[in-house]
């Protein structure tokens, strides 16, 4: 059978194992297992537990629990609600400023935690009430709890940019730093387009907004409170900026940074919050362990996907049937865009990278453009797929926190900021220095 047949056959297969709800890296597992003994008979049965736990075996790979660890311990603390009170205390005068102090505490949140969904709970279990309660659109006060969620994967230290560096033998600190502009350049996207929507929506129609006055004169009146929340969270800043200047000044590896900032995270979370019991303690592991495990899973599958794929030489063939595409290099990357736009609507971000960065990498070198750039565009490409359905994984999650908004109103309110990634994409291929500048000032 030839390898675009046995492509084909390979990828209805794994939609069907998605679409009746197997788990990712079940569905991966299964597919690549089925198709190895298809091809090459039980022998390569070795070979399938050599390639699974050699991939999750690379030391690169334990910086990813330890900034999960570090994410849990900060998410699962009192850290979101004083960042969230800080921010509100400087900014909630602005124009809808109470919806852009929440995107900026995403933004924030997002570099300490380094996960889009813990992100998105853990600002949008207080954003959301309180811009409700205040008088902002459902649709606004949904919106850019949703979109502002999907920054955790670009601002650094992010987990899938650590996943992209071991998939293509990049810099992770490089990448590190290509993610730091355009993610607050995103941010300030959202922050943009959250003014115009509550200037569309005519003021703050909410029932609710008579209140919003009492309200504001209640937030007035706790300025100290305030304070002493921006106090709390100012250690937690630091150590995210010790763990950058570690990694840009090559002081420390990544595993040696995320190791330290865990530890440091996990510290603070009990001295501050005085988290001194051991259930608090247990549920930061058992999340941790949880999503980790998730996540590894997910790599060691994929790696044994894309091995069975190029065993079968479907993998070399779809490339070079790119490669041979005589077109503009642009029309190229639009084409790639698009493919990972749609592998973004029905996978999370890590499976979408291992199983697509190496394969991607040597087109986009072929093509002239930089690696680090397109870990940008692909990572933008990916929050997309967070707010969108059919899987829209933050979409589930502002559902689960105001389940009386319904999910056509959240969906609404949701996609111009899918529009905005959209804008930032094609800002990024107007301006590459906006991911690169950065990178190269830094570490030439």
């Amino acid at each position: 059978m030839d390898p675009i047949t046995l492509g084909i056959i390979v990828a209805v297969g794994l939609i069907v194992l998605m679409a009746i709800g197997t788990p990712i890296a079940f569905a991966l597992g299964g597919v690549s297992l089925m198709a190895l003994l298809y091809d090459r008979g039980l022998p390569e049965l070795t070979y399938f537990g050599e390639t699974f736990f050699d991939r999750i075996a690379e030391f690169g790979f334990v910086a990813i629990p330890m900034f999960i660890l570090m994410g849990a311990a900060v998410a699962s603390s009192p850290t979101g609600r004083d960042l969230y009170r800080s921010l509100d205390l400087w900014m909630g005068r602005l124009p809808a400023g109470l919806a852009v102090s929440n995107i900026g505490a995403c933004s924030i949140f997002a570099a300490l935690s380094g996960s889009s969904p813990a992100t998105c709970a853990a600002i949008g279990k207080m954003g959301i009430p309180e811009m409700r309660t205040r008088g902002y659109p459902d649709g606004v006060a949904a919106g850019c709890i949703a979109a502002g969620g999907t920054l955790g994967i670009l601002i650094p230290p992010s987990v899938t940019m650590i996943i992209y560096g071991i998939s293509t033998e990049t810099s992770i600190g490089r990448l590190f730093i290509a993610g730091v502009v355009p993610g607050f350049m995103l941010a300030g996207l959202f922050m943009i387009w959250t003014i115009i929507a509550c200037k569309l929506a005519g003021g703050y129609a909410n029932p609710l907004a008579a209140s919003a006055e009492k309200l504001k004169n209640t937030v007035q009146q706790n300025v100290d409170s305030n304070m002493k929340a921006v106090v709390r969270v100012l250690p937690f800043l630091g150590v995210v900026a010790g763990i950058l200047f570690a990694l840009y000044g090559g002081v420390a590896t990544p595993s040696e940074a995320a190791g330290v900032g865990a530890f440091l995270c996990l510290m603070l979370a009990i001295l501050i919050y005085r988290m001194w019991q051991i259930g608090p303690i247990k549920l930061i592991m058992r999340d941790s362990l949880r999503e980790s495990v998730m996540i590894m899973l997910v790599i060691a599958c994929a790696e044994v996907f894309a091995y069975a794929l190029s065993s079968m030489f479907i993998t070399q063939t779809v490339a070079a049937a790119i490669a041979d595409l005589e077109v503009n290099r642009w029309v190229l990357m639009g084409v790639i865009n698009v493919f990972l736009l749609v592998a973004g609507f029905f996978l999370p971000p890590v499976a979408v990278i291992v199983m697509t960065a190496p394969i991607l990498l040597p087109i986009i070198l072929a093509a002239n453009f930089d690696p680090y750039w397109f870990a940008v565009v692909l990572t933008i490409n990916l929050e997309i797929g967070l707010i969108t359905p059919p899987v829209g994984l933050n979409l589930f999650i502002i559902k689960g926190i105001a389940p009386d908004i319904s999910l056509r109103d959240i969906l609404m309110g949701s996609l111009p900021y899918a529009l905005c990634m959209v804008l930032a994409i094609l800002l990024l291929c107007l301006f590459p220095g906006l991911a690169l500048w950065l990178p190269n000032l830094i570490m030439g």
